[in-house]
């Protein structure tokens, strides 16, 4: 496995334990339909959580969360509207961006709420 793809499941997983213990339940996984996937799906509040993961060891060519681009979201509300109708959930939808950035061995996780909507 290539060390991009070690360092994004490791934080995935750190995302996945933070979440965790910031009172979210996790619902899915790596869940995907077609070509898309979504990181992490959670549930709080009463709102259904799409999560996106970013993970580098460096922020050289800047933060994690700046690679999420307009590509990505757009791929996010149409995974979000086949979870939404596949699973027969009626909750609103946030979509949120979990940055892990690993300095000097140590994870910095920045959690960013609400990091994007479907309109604009």
């Amino acid at each position: 496995m290539a060390i991009h793809n070690i360092t994004g499941k490791e934080g995935e997983e750190l995302a996945r334990r933070y979440l965790e213990a910031n009172d979210y339940l996790i619902l899915e996984t790596n869940w995907h339909i077609g070509h898309l996937e979504a990181d992490i799906i959670a549930y709080k509040d009463n709102r259904i959580v799409f999560i996106e993961v970013k993970t580098r060891s460096s922020d050289i060519y800047g933060s994690p969360e700046e690679f999420v681009d307009y590509k990505k979201r757009q791929s996010y509300i149409k995974l979000a509207n086949a979870y939404i109708i596949q699973k027969d959930r009626s909750e609103e939808a946030r979509f949120d961006i979990i940055s892990v950035l690993m300095k000097d061995g140590q994870p910095h996780i920045n959690h960013i709420i609400n990091a994007f909507t479907t309109v604009g």
